[in-house]
């Protein structure tokens, strides 16, 4: 009995650890986002003498949404795999093939790897939006420094 409660706890680890980071990820980069683009909506090219601090200015949390980006399949997989464990544990153990709980296991793996997914798909096009979103506003700082001189 207690080396169920061990897998049990093993599956809610991947479930609600996985799965909860996953979650949280995709909440961050909706969220910053979301702040670029109102921050973008408020930014006057002309308030900055210097191209590098708009720059600066510009390209804030971008990373972040990036790292999500090519971050959040691997913690997918990762999560899949420990769901692949914990079911060839769990048969292991057992000494039987309950085919109950080796599709239960492997659902909770493939429900990790759609999850990263999930948050991976989104993250790179708010990534790929943003970033053209600052090519544009530097296109337009260089064109109003081109035409001042």
């Amino acid at each position: 009995m207690e080396m169920t409660v061990d897998i049990e706890l093993l599956k809610n680890i991947v479930d609600y650890g996985v799965i909860g980071l996953l979650g949280f990820m995709s909440f961050l980069s909706f969220w910053f986002y979301i702040e670029r683009l109102l921050f973008y909506k408020t930014v006057n090219i002309k308030n900055y003498s210097k191209k590098e601090q708009l720059e600066i200015e510009l390209t804030n949390n971008i990373a972040v949404i990036s790292s999500f980006g090519s971050n959040a399949p691997y913690i997918g997989l990762l999560g899949t795999v420990f769901g692949i464990i914990i079911t060839f544990y769990t048969m292991g153990q057992s000494g039987d093939i309950d085919v109950k709980t080796i599709m239960s296991s492997l659902g909770l793996a493939l429900k990790a790897t759609a999850m990263g997914l999930l948050v991976a798909i989104p993250a790179i096009m708010f990534y790929n939006h943003l970033t053209r979103k600052i090519e544009v506003k530097l296109a337009l700082w260089d064109m109003e420094f081109k035409s001042a001189t």
